[in-house]
């Protein structure tokens, strides 16, 4: 397998973003693949935020809500997917599949052997997270959920297919536009920290794959763990959940949360953002905080 490895210098001097980067490459059957994680560990931590970003983005997603959690005396941990940020990025399209990312997060979880731990989702993110509690013993105790969805062979609508089109004619997608479009009020210099893990379009297989395999017909991979998932937020889950949606979202907006807030046991109605779209994270501190209070960590 052909990988390729970000250099180091490519992260510097990244706008409010001065985590030390912590890396793992022995995780089982991923053994010499690095993972790039953020951890963010007070001492005597007894809660764990553990931070899924999704596409094209990377640990830098959560940099506005990684110090509002930390405040509270929790440690928060953002790994970046193979193929993303800090991580490193195999070369070949064809690696990239739901399973092997989501093989990858559960080994990570269990090596890191993270515990009470409050899951929050975005993106691929939530496609892939949203499959992980039922297989985490107990792990997992709490949600926080922003644009996502959890799909089982239907389609997602006609902007969805449209994105899926405009990434496939895109080998080497614009991240930083991409991500300037999507929240204006970002600086150049934030816009460009999504493109900092890309020095060129062959680190950029990750990125390319990840709108082809969202499961929008039947058959696709994953499904089978998706329908899975479903029945488990459905009936199985017993933990508390706070869902934050940003309106300006045209896929994965309002009708698709409202949709996943009644699948989800117990989960209230949504914290909505009206100027925020489908990056809801850049307008993250209000829903760290609306999440922390909800849930009794601070007053």
């Amino acid at each position: 397998m052909e990988v390729l490895r970000t250099p180091e210098e490519c992260f510097d001097n990244l706008p409010g973003f001065s985590y030390s980067p912590n890396y793992i490459d022995d995780l089982r059957g991923y053994e010499g693949l690095r993972v790039h994680y953020v951890d963010e560990r007070p001492k005597d931590a007894i809660r764990t935020f553990l931070c899924l970003p999704g596409e094209p983005t990377w640990a830098y997603l959560y940099r506005r809500m990684i110090p509002v959690f930390a405040s509270s005396g929790a440690r928060v941990v953002v790994p970046d997917w193979l193929g993303f940020g800090g991580s490193d990025k195999p070369v070949d399209d064809s690696v990239y599949s739901f399973d092997f990312h989501r093989e990858m997060m559960l080994e990570f979880v269990e090596r890191l052997d993270l515990q009470n731990v409050t899951l929050v989702v975005q993106d691929w993110g939530g496609i892939l997270g949203l499959t992980l509690p039922m297989d985490l013993n107990g792990r997992v105790s709490r949600l926080i959920v922003m644009n996502t969805a959890i799909p089982v062979g239907e389609p997602l609508g006609d902007g969805f297919q449209a994105w899926k089109e405009y990434v496939a004619n895109r080998p080497n997608l614009n991240c930083a536009a991409l991500m300037k479009r999507a929240c204006p009020h970002l600086s150049e210099a934030e816009a460009l920290a999504y493109e900092a893990p890309f020095p060129d379009q062959r680190y950029k297989a990750g990125v390319r794959r990840f709108p082809q395999l969202v499961m929008i017909q039947p058959g696709m991979g994953g499904i089978e763990t998706t329908m899975r998932a479903r029945l488990f937020w459905a009936e199985v889950w017993e933990g508390e959940s706070f869902m934050a949606v940003g309106a300006k979202d045209p896929v994965l907006g309002v009708p698709v949360m409202s949709q996943l807030q009644k699948t989800i046991r117990g989960c209230p109605e949504p914290m909505v953002l009206a100027e925020a779209g489908h990056f809801v994270q850049e307008w993250g501190e209000p829903v760290a905080l609306a999440s922390l209070k909800f849930f009794g960590d601070i007053s």
